[in-house]
């Protein structure tokens, strides 16, 4: 997709593969052929970037036609750079700025307690985008109010636009940080589906305050030359190094 359009965002696409498609594929309650079910789990995507990886996860459930992947960032094509709620079915908010996701889940979380729904939600959040206050704010008010049908998920994979975290905005101690404002965090690896499928459950099971599941991953996993490298932030591969990452995929 990144390649043909020539325009995106594989390395942190490629870091969060497998948390989506645990999510959609083991974890979820959704209707593909019913978007908008009321009872429907909610997955937000809070580092709107990742718009390919969601994209193709959505396709791939049958929410609409694998082909029109190949449409990403076309002009008149529904599949925008960032998510947008009003064109793709399945997604649940319009991304584009970051630290905004973990703020509408817990909005989006509240709401299912009054209205009396057991709908679960979950938001997935890059590390540097956790630079931002507002995660913070979101961070404390849920476990003020106590949303335990929230689940942030932090792909924690050490880059961001213009650097290694620790370099630009040190987040550490990041546990301790979460568990400081309330939260119950698991630590996993994130490229490990058990290890994933296990996190969720654990967190299924915990009443009284949020969860966090904090994901190790490789930025641009699986593909040799985009692996942990900043360049492939938002920088799509040209016609030769798609057949290579194509080939490495496989």
């Amino acid at each position: 997709m990144i390649g043909k359009a020539s325009s995106g965002h594989p390395g942190g696409s490629l870091s969060a593969v497998e948390i989506v498609t645990a999510l959609y594929f083991s974890v979820l309650r959704h209707k593909p052929l019913d978007p908008c079910w009321s009872e429907r789990d909610r997955f937000i995507l809070s580092k709107g970037h990742a718009a390919p990886l969601l994209y193709a996860v959505l396709a791939e459930c049958g929410y609409f036609p694998v082909e029109e992947l190949l449409t990403l960032r076309k002009l008149g094509s529904r599949l925008q750079g960032h998510t947008d709620c009003r064109l793709i079915p399945g997604v649940e908010m319009t991304a584009g700025a970051l630290g905004q996701g973990l703020s509408f889940a817990a909005g989006v979380a509240l709401a299912s307690r009054l209205d009396s729904k057991d709908y679960r939600v979950y938001v997935l959040l890059g590390d540097g985008e956790c630079d931002e206050g507002q995660v913070w704010e979101a961070a404390m008010a849920a476990a003020h109010f106590k949303i335990d049908n929230l689940v942030a998920i932090v792909d924690k994979n050490g880059l961001q636009l213009d650097g290694w975290n620790r370099d630009i905005m040190n987040l550490e101690p990041f546990t301790e940080k979460w568990q400081a404002f309330g939260w119950h965090a698991i630590s996993v690896d994130g490229h490990d589906l058990a290890e994933l499928g296990g996190a969720f459950e654990q967190a299924k099971l915990i009443k009284g305050q949020p969860s966090v599941i904090i994901a190790h991953t490789v930025k641009g996993k699986g593909v040799s030359f985009m692996e942990n490298k900043v360049d492939f932030h938002g920088k799509a591969p040209n016609a030769a190094e798609v057949e290579m990452a194509l080939k490495e995929l496989e």
